[in-house]
């Protein structure tokens, strides 16, 4: 007997073990759109123990995500996302036994998901109001933090007489946590909605500059170098070598100063600006509306995790040319 005789046949092994995932891979998505008929039916037949609004319309909402699921099924658009569809299905599904079927938890701390479904159908238009307010305050702090924060780290890492100036400056204000200078902004800027922009623009600023900072600083000298021996202008060596070069770093601070902002927009919201999701919040736990109060958490990250998403997709645009890089 040769020895490619007693050699284990790989190509059985690998159907074996096609075999065995391939059916459990293919009929998972199918169980997507029954976790939410679940759901609905429980709704729907099980009588409430209080007088909950919305009930009926709760129940159609979970039979026609069920729908949509088998339908996605069907048309093989489900494979990847069918275990969080049946663990979001049973987890509504438990939380209408656990709170709206048995009372398990404290009301009116703990609400039902009608009580959620009943805030979005009645009060969506100061929710909505209030995420445009959340968003334009955020857009105007935190791009006038960003450009800042790129041109100033431009000058500290190519300019050595810029960074004996500003360097001080930086190290001074920079590690100041944002809401720490709340009050002192609302003296000196009379205008509640300005104070919370500037603050925005410095939470979005420092880590945006320190890293900016830090990318144009690690260029080889070399990519200098040879750009002059072709006759460039420090214009280009900024917009074309060193920019290009630090912009990896410069997103790393760009996605820092999004998480500041996020956390001083909600701050300044709460205690200085009379609009937004942030005020929202406040004025629900000051009436005990607990439902508003959670309606407002799940916009807010909702709003958060998109501008992420949209930060990612234009970072990998503009990096195109790193291709392991962090997906969201």
């Amino acid at each position: 007997m040769s020895a490619s005789d007693t050699r284990a046949p790989p190509v059985r092994a690998t159907g074996q073990t096609a075999t065995k995932a391939g059916p459990r891979r293919t009929l998972l998505p199918w169980a997507a759109g029954p976790a939410w008929f679940l759901a609905a039916l429980v709704t729907w037949r099980w009588p409430d123990a209080d007088d909950f609004p919305d009930t009926s319309q709760l129940a159609a909402l979970f039979l026609a995500v069920g729908l949509g699921l088998t339908a996605a099924a069907a048309l093989r658009r489900l494979s990847a996302r069918a275990p969080w569809a049946i663990a979001l299905g049973l987890g509504f599904a438990a939380w209408e036994i656990a709170q709206a079927k048995l009372l398990w938890l404290p009301r009116p701390f703990f609400g039902t998901p009608q009580d959620l479904l009943d805030v979005f159908l009645t009060d969506w238009k100061r929710l909505g109001d209030s995420l445009l307010h959340s968003l334009g305050l955020l857009a105007v702090g935190y791009g006038i933090g960003a450009v800042l924060g790129v041109a100033v780290g431009v000058g500290l890492g190519r300019s050595p007489r810029f960074r004996y100036w500003v360097r001080p400056l930086i190290r001074l204000v920079g590690p100041l946590p944002p809401v720490a200078l709340l009050p002192l902004a609302f003296v000196l800027i009379p205008s509640g909605r300005l104070a919370s922009e500037a603050l925005l623009a410095l939470a979005a600023g420092f880590p945006t500059t320190i890293l900016t900072w830090s990318g144009v600083a690690a260029v080889d000298p070399a990519y200098y170098d040879v750009a002059r021996t072709m006759g460039a202008r420090n214009r280009f060596l900024v917009l074309r070598v060193a920019l290009p070069a630090a912009m990896p770093q410069i997103f790393v601070g760009l996605f820092m100063g999004l998480g500041v902002s996020f956390a001083t927009l909600v701050v300044a919201e709460m205690l200085g600006v009379k609009s937004g999701l942030g005020f929202y919040m406040q004025w629900a736990q000051g009436w005990a509306a607990y439902p508003n109060m959670y309606a407002a958490l799940l916009m807010m990250s909702l709003m958060c995790t998109g501008l992420v998403t949209l930060l990612f997709k234009v970072r990998d645009r503009v990096l195109s040319w790193q291709k392991d890089g962090l997906k969201w």
